[in-house]
């Protein structure tokens, strides 16, 4: 009996400080479906069947009306590589509010979109796949908006439907060099797949704000970590990381700054400054890394060899200015396209 006070004293103690840990312990990320079943899009989320490669796919897709004066044109947002098409959603909205229809497709590999287990991914693909989505739409002819890799995939879909693009957008889109010619090591499928399965909110989190947003973060763009860590770590996990690493060999290999020379349409290049990304840098040489993903001076590399081009810069900005600033981002982007 003397001893039954100390020993409650300390039982409450140890669950007292148990309690605390677990209360301090951050929530384990949302486990989300292999289509990104789950997770609640900004608008209505519909889906467009179709066949590929010998495949039947289905790509996700919003397609929002004008809520504004409708204008009669449409804008087609292509999404980045560690984006969807919900990430476009402050976008969407503005466009819609100025009287534009909104289409926003989710690639096959990506979001809510198929994840085929073989497919030949290139950007003539998806820019093809993107392309039967507009004519079942009824759409045939749009302003196409990419940001980061939905920039490459924009420049090719502009090349293959030159008569389609009323306008081209870039919005940081990568490839504005090409990593592979200055001598950034190619990494195999297998080794993206490696690298892609230990994919987690923590590392995804220390990337983005690194990268994208230079060392800065705000408590919205959690939700796209949760948005990517629960994809990737849900009961598709292999199945999605194998297509992203099909999706990295795509984007390493085929280059579109080449060209660029070649784009016949007003072309705008919205360019956050300060932003840093390059496929596969954490790979390379030290003095490799310290010559790309120099978007300052990739901006206005790329205007230069972009025959109608407009550029303009966000200072201070990385990788996601319609995120970062979405209200300075916005103005320039409906004050460019109401006078083209």
């Amino acid at each position: 009996m003397p001893h039954s006070l100390p020993r409650l004293l300390s039982g409450l103690l140890l669950s007292a400080t148990l309690s605390a840990a677990v209360a301090q312990t951050p929530p384990a990320a949302p486990a989300y479906g292999p289509e990104l079943q789950g997770f609640d899009y900004p608008y209505e989320l519909k889906h467009y069947a179709f066949e590929s490669q010998g495949k039947q796919l289905q790509m996700g897709y919003m397609d929002v009306a004008a809520t504004g004066a409708a204008n009669g044109r449409t804008v087609v947002l292509m999404h980045g590589k560690n984006f969807c098409g919900a990430t476009w959603e402050q976008t969407i909205k503005a466009l819609s509010t100025a009287g534009y229809r909104v289409v926003a497709p989710d690639q096959i590999g990506f979001c809510t979109s198929s994840k085929p287990e073989h497919y030949q991914y290139s950007f003539q693909q998806l820019a093809i796949n993107t392309h039967a989505l507009l004519e079942q739409l009824g759409i045939r002819k749009a302003t196409i908006v990419g940001h980061s890799t939905g920039g490459m995939l924009a420049t090719r879909y502009a090349l293959l439907y030159p008569e389609q693009t009323a306008q081209l957008v870039m919005v940081n889109p990568i490839g504005l060099e090409d990593w592979k010619a200055l001598g950034v090591p190619y990494r195999t499928v297998d080794q993206w797949y490696q690298r892609e399965l230990k994919l987690n909110a923590d590392g995804l989190r220390k990337y983005e704000q690194s990268t994208y947003y230079v060392g800065r973060w705000k408590p919205e763009y959690e939700r796209w970590v949760t948005m990517l860590a629960g994809l990737n770590q849900g009961p598709g996990h292999a199945l999605v990381a194998w297509n992203s690493a099909l999706i990295y060999d795509m984007i390493f290999t085929q280059p579109v700054v080449y060209e660029f020379k070649d784009l016949s349409m007003p072309t705008l290049l919205l360019i956050g400054d300060a932003d840093t990304t390059a496929i596969g840098s954490d790979a390379a040489p030290a003095a490799v890394k310290a010559k790309i993903g120099h978007y300052n001076v990739l901006g206005k590399q790329a205007a230069k060899q972009i025959p109608q081009a407009t550029l303009v810069e966000f200072a201070g900005l990385g990788h996601a200015p319609q995120m970062e600033q979405p209200a300075e981002f916005h103005k320039a982007l409906l004050a460019w396209l109401a006078t083209h």
